[in-house]
């Protein structure tokens, strides 16, 4: 049963395998399901379905399973992402943009996610549908580490008062949330989502989120229209990996030491400004 007092959860619902896990949920813990491109034949009580603007039309749900729910496209997600910094800096990949548009739109205390572990070394299908393409995985200049661009998401939500969790039970995750089951945030109350945000907030080192912050507004790779591969000329591909170096280091990852082509110098320069 659900606390009369509750934190604000918001499901966040891919395509891997183990979606379909949760068509054996209750609806109760979520306050709201947002369903990422095929996601919404999951389950059908989802509130809103964010896709990319190349999903087909004959993909899309029929009229009468999308009445009353909400579809946003690039219109919407757009202004969503580019409050957080825009896609360079936040990723490029559904997953990460569905979610930093529930983070500006929905105001959640919890994002959960589910079936966005972008993880496609197993064997098998990719996906709960059978095969896909793995869109994480393309050559994209802002998709070079996973772990940190999932890293930055943690850290800008915790920042704004939310908890990302993985509701995943596969045994690896390109996301660097923490685990939880579904049993157990059924039952959490605001403040069982307080003390984990805490300690989220706890783990990062404020001297290198600094460095990162300073280093994006120093880069400056911000395109308001989202079409930042119109402007590849401009990114420099080892600037982004020296960046998403500083964002796992803000996460006392001391596993992860810096890529051999930052040097000293692209280091300190942000610390220096």
């Amino acid at each position: 049963m659900r606390p009369a007092s509750a934190p604000k959860i918001v499901l966040i619902l891919g395509s891997a395998p183990d979606a379909v896990r949760s068509r054996e949920w209750q609806r109760a813990p979520f306050d709201a399901i947002v369903a990422i491109n095929n996601a919404w034949r999951v389950r059908d009580d989802w509130n809103y379905l964010v896709h990319a603007g190349d999903f087909p039309q004959s993909a899309m749900p029929v009229p009468d399973l999308a009445r009353d729910r909400k579809i946003h496209t690039a219109s919407d997600y757009v202004p969503a992402q580019n409050a957080y910094g825009g896609f360079v800096y936040a990723g490029a990949t559904m997953s990460l943009t569905s979610a930093y548009w529930a983070l500006h739109r929905l105001k959640p205390d919890v994002l959960a996610f589910l079936g966005c572990d972008m993880n496609y070394d197993q064997a098998g299908p990719t996906h709960f549908y059978g095969y896909g393409n793995a869109d994480p995985l393309r050559p994209d200049v802002t998709l070079q580490s996973l772990e940190a661009k999932t890293g930055r998401l943690m850290i800008s939500a915790a920042r704004q008062g939310c908890i990302c969790v993985n509701l995943s039970r596969l045994d690896t995750s390109r996301l660097v949330f923490p685990r939880v089951d579904i049993d157990e945030l059924a039952e959490w109350s605001p403040r069982d989502a307080q003390l984990r945000i805490d300690s989220v907030l706890r783990q990062v080192d404020e001297a290198q989120l600094l460095r990162a912050e300073i280093r994006e507004r120093t880069l400056g790779y911000y395109f308001p229209s989202g079409e930042y591969w119109l402007f590849l000329d401009q990114i420099d591909a080892r600037e982004l990996r020296c960046l998403d170096d500083l964002w796992l280091a803000a996460l006392g990852r001391k596993e992860t030491a810096p890529t051999p082509e930052c040097s000293e110098t692209v280091w300190k320069v942000a610390a220096a400004r």
